[in-house]
């Protein structure tokens, strides 16, 4: 058996983070199984569903490298073959015509709740010969559900679970306008895809229960279910906009990588032992239903940030680049110019190893590309007074006498002034940083320099010492 999952989102917003959680389990699942994994948009609400929803969670799903294998299926372009099932059960005898009234169907749910019953249709149409249907009642078809005995079905995460028939009441498969419901579509599509394991959220199992009585009517092949639990705020509550964001475009404006996210929804409900970092490719490898657990899982900020510096700081330092400058540009006050970028790149090994967002790296890489005059911390201005400022003045000419303004070349320039003048080293470093970075905390400040280059070092030097002599 070749194994086929898929992931089916209704496009009435963005991709929700345990969609894309859902969407993880089947990339991997299938993915492990040398299978396929196909993409499925339910916009058969036609009134919620929009392109810019459909665009929205492809883009996600793209970002997270999780895109469907093959063409995608639009579920609401699959109305003739959801209808041609549903009346081949109603010829076959499987499925009925109801003829009940706005009014009666409102009677009927009255009295239920009256009476402390769960709200179901009553099966009153199920029998009666359609020549007493009444004048100008367009029908609904509705399925036969078996009235006695009970069904079973074994989950892959939860279990077996059992309910009586009677709570299974006889659901409609054609609206009145013969549009197909989206219990009766999910099926239907689900069959002609060949999907072997439907693995999705456990807020969808009940609706499985009502989904086997199509497939046992038509003689088809069950696929696999595996009801994975939801995730939960810290809080144990199920996840909403109080706990952050729901979207994974905010994950993405936030700063994080999508192979961290991956990483960290992965272990949002399957463990593999104490594993907390692990790669796409061991996810492959590991990935089974097996591991998936029973409970909630909690979402949790500080592991996702951690485990999104330690993918910083093993990304490629020009991938790194690219991110951060597509974050700077939105800023018209810098240039970001081929030297700018060169900056950046060269720089990029020391500032990835103390950021954990992409939005807190740029803010770091940002004096790399700042036009002068620099903005100054007020730490950072506090070290530029007189003292600071004349170290730098007499400091400028050993750096630009250098004729290889590398690392190792600028420490000792420096190291070697500060002893001739009889200074402290952190005398002469400290508003050195200061000067060229606006900050009192940047990488090492022999390296800064050098990433920065000879002209542009002394510039900045120059800038404060000139704001020195003209004070």
């Amino acid at each position: 058996m070749t194994v086929v999952t898929r992931f089916a989102p209704s496009p009435t917003g963005f991709l929700h983070i345990g969609g894309a959680r859902t969407a993880l389990f089947n990339w991997l699942f299938a993915r492990h199984h040398g299978g396929t994994y196909r993409l499925r948009i339910e916009d058969t609400d036609r009134q919620r569903s929009t392109k810019e929803a459909v665009d929205a969670i492809l883009d996600g799903l793209s970002w997270l490298g999780l895109q469907g294998d093959g063409e995608i299926v639009f579920q609401s372009e699959r109305a003739a073959r959801h209808a041609e099932v549903a009346h081949q059960l109603l010829a076959e005898g499987k499925a009925y015509r109801c003829y009940c009234t706005p009014e009666e169907l409102a009677e009927m749910r009255d009295r239920a709740r009256a009476e402390g019953r769960s709200i179901r249709y009553d099966g009153r149409w199920r029998d009666r010969d359609p020549s007493e249907a009444p004048a100008g009642v367009a029908p609904v078809i509705r399925i036969k559900a078996p009235l006695d005995g009970e069904m079973t079905i074994h989950d892959a995460v939860q279990g077996a679970v059992t309910v009586p028939h009677a709570q299974l009441d006889d659901m409609i498969l054609l609206r009145a306008d013969g549009s197909p419901t989206y219990m009766h579509s999910v099926v239907v599509d689900d069959h002609d895809m060949a999907v072997t394991h439907v693995i999705r959220g456990d807020d969808h199992l009940n609706n499985a229960f009502r989904q086997m009585l199509i497939y046992q009517a038509m003689g088809w092949q069950v696929p696999v279910f595996a009801h994975v639990p939801l995730i939960h705020g810290p809080d144990g509550a199920k996840f909403s906009k109080r706990h952050g964001a729901l979207g994974v475009d905010a994950y993405r404006d936030m700063g994080y990588l999508p192979e961290a996210l991956r990483n960290y929804l992965l272990r949002l409900g399957w463990s593999h032992g104490d594993d907390e970092i692990i790669s796409t490719e061991q996810a492959v490898e590991w990935f089974d239903l097996d591991k998936v657990g029973q409970s909630a899982a909690r979402f949790d900020y500080a592991k996702l940030e951690s485990l999104n510096g330690h993918y910083i700081r093993e990304a490629d330092d020009r991938r790194l680049t690219d991110l951060v400058v597509e974050r700077l540009a939105c800023d018209p006050a810098l240039t970001l110019d081929g030297e700018a970028t060169r900056r950046l790149n060269a720089g990029m090994a020391g500032l990835k190893s103390r950021a954990k967002t992409l939005v807190e790296l740029a803010e770091k890489a940002r004096f790399y590309v700042a036009p002068l005059p620099l903005p100054m911390e007020p730490k950072a201005a506090a070290l530029l007074d007189d003292a600071g400022r004349a170290a730098l003045a007499a400091l400028a000419p050993h750096l630009n006498a250098l004729t290889s303004f590398d690392e190792h070349g600028i420490e000792e320039a420096v190291r070697q002034f500060a002893e001739a003048s009889d200074l402290k080293l952190g005398k002469v470093a400290q508003p050195l940083r200061a000067a060229v970075t606006g900050s009192t905390a940047s990488p090492g400040i022999f390296e800064v320099l050098a990433v920065l280059g000879k002209a542009e070092s002394l510039r900045r030097i120059e800038a404060v010492c000139a704001v020195h002599t003209n004070g």
